[in-house]
């Protein structure tokens, strides 16, 4: 049975967290002496006031079943991206609805693409308020409001799985609203030592709070129109790169390495060494592809260690223009764009996890060609995984495939080509941020039609929550007793 009073009362409450964060763009609207602190606070007030009516829905009762919880977790980011276009709306500096939809889902989604080709001319609050979204959704809306919310029993629980779906959640103590807190506490602490670090490296504190945000959450918003490239300084780019691979990785390892005081946890985990071979790999192959086009060894590494970072995060920061790049070192791009980060990290994607899993189970299947009889399992890092679980994650790689597919149909028909088209679809659902062509590095979505920016929202969506909690809510039997 599904309570709709429950559901509108726990959505209230999410409602009026992102209320609250919005008067933080205000502040610095105010700060730097903008008109736009009026029209900030008026879209703070209607969303703290519906938030604050929709709570009182919610008499009593706040535990939940698991189709409520799917559902608290699907309406939330809806939800949430609703309200969450209130400023760029009131702003004006979205003449449509579709337009503050998608760069708010993107950002909520961490996805980073923009419609907007001159963010220098945006103010400074609607600047925050952008970067701000990315830092709140990159490790998850809900997991916020577990972390501070009381009184919730098994229903976090059932939130925090149907918001974290992969094989391998970042579950650090046996309590979710106490993981939720220590990860959320590990993901601060982070955030503040590398806002500091490009501080002192030249960054003005407005900038370097906003590319903490966008490096930390994997979104990749920046407040110039060059991105990291407007950064000559190898200084702050190395910075960035670092903090763009500390946060691909699974934070639960982060937790276990800062509380056991030892790096053994990562040397252990089978996920993190792909990921690491990964980029050192992929950098090495750009490097050869790009060594051409720069004058010394230090520029070329650490372009290709930035963008390869970048891209394998899905966090969509650019320090180089990789659609001018050789047909070798795009290649890697385009090989990288879908893999993810680790599992339990705030990257999108796939996740290596998913793949290290896949990959397992093929070889065990080459195995049984040589020996029928012979049982195997799939094991990795001592951890057994059930075929149930296999097949999970075998069936979540098909309906990934489906969505490419489909999606990349639907830019056709909106009269994209097949380069700008598959990019923007695969870019969008992998919450990367920049494509090709069109929605190459140095472009925007602006100049699409509002349906491709409501299809690719959905797909941002579809990204994040990692298919499955909303295509639940597709099937009829859901919405029965």
């Amino acid at each position: 049975m599904i309570r709709p009073g429950l559901i509108i009362g726990y959505l209230g409450k999410i409602v009026l967290i992102i209320g609250i964060a919005m008067l933080t763009g205000a502040g610095w609207s105010l700060y730097f002496g903008e008109d736009e602190v009026w029209r900030f606070l008026a879209a703070a007030g209607i969303t703290i006031a519906a938030g604050g009516l929709a709570s009182f829905t919610q008499r009593g009762e706040n535990q939940i079943n698991y189709r409520e919880g799917f559902a608290i977790v699907t309406l939330g980011w809806l939800t949430a991206s609703v309200f969450g276009s209130l400023p760029y709306l009131f702003s004006g500096y979205c003449p449509s609805f579709a337009d503050a939809f998608f760069e708010t889902v993107s950002g909520f989604t961490t996805t980073g693409s923009s419609v907007f080709g001159d963010v220098e001319a945006l103010p400074k609050g609607l600047l925050w308020w952008r970067a701000l979204t990315q830092w709140l959704g990159g490790m998850g809306i809900l997991a916020l409001f577990i972390a501070i919310m009381s009184n919730l029993g098994p229903s976090a629980n059932l939130m925090f799985k149907a918001e974290s779906p992969g094989p391998s959640p970042a579950k650090v103590t046996p309590r979710i609203k106490q993981t939720a807190k220590n990860l959320w506490q590990i993901y601060v602490v982070i955030s503040a030592v590398m806002a500091v670090i490009l501080y002192a490296f030249g960054m003005d504190i407005f900038d370097s709070l906003c590319h903490m945000f966008g490096a930390m959450s994997t979104g990749g918003f920046s407040t110039k129109n060059n991105s990291m490239a407007y950064f000559s300084s190898p200084y702050i780019q190395w910075t960035i790169t670092v903090f763009m691979f500390i946060s691909g990785t699974n934070f639960a390892l982060h937790y276990f390495a800062l509380r056991n005081h030892t790096l053994e946890v990562y040397r252990r985990n089978s996920e993190f060494k792909l990921y690491a071979f990964i980029v050192l790999g992929a950098s090495a192959i750009v490097s050869i592809g790009i060594i051409s086009s720069y004058s010394g060894f230090e520029p070329v590494v650490r372009t290709a260690f930035f963008q390869v970072v970048s891209i394998i995060t899905t966090t969509g920061f650019i320090s180089d223009d990789y659609d001018q790049w050789s047909q070798l070192a795009q290649g890697v791009i385009w090989g990288i764009i879908l893999m993810g980060g680790c599992a339990g990290s705030t990257t999108g994607g796939i996740k290596l996890g998913r793949l290290l899993i896949l990959g397992k189970r093929a070889a065990i299947e080459i195995k049984r060609m040589i020996h029928p009889r012979a049982v195997y399992s799939v094991r990795i890092d001592d951890k057994i995984y059930s075929e149930a679980l296999v097949g999970n994650i075998a069936f979540f790689f098909f309906l990934y495939i489906m969505c490419i597919i489909i999606g990349t149909f639907a830019m056709f028909i909106c009269n994209l080509d097949m380069v700008s088209g598959l990019s923007a679809v695969m870019t969008c659902l992998g919450n990367v941020g920049p494509g090709f062509g069109l929605v190459g590095p140095t472009k925007n979505f602006g100049f699409l039609s509002d349906g491709a920016k409501y299809i690719l929202s959905l797909l941002m969506l579809l990204g994040r929550l990692e298919i499955y909690p909303i295509l639940v809510m597709l099937i009829p039997q859901f919405w029965k007793e």
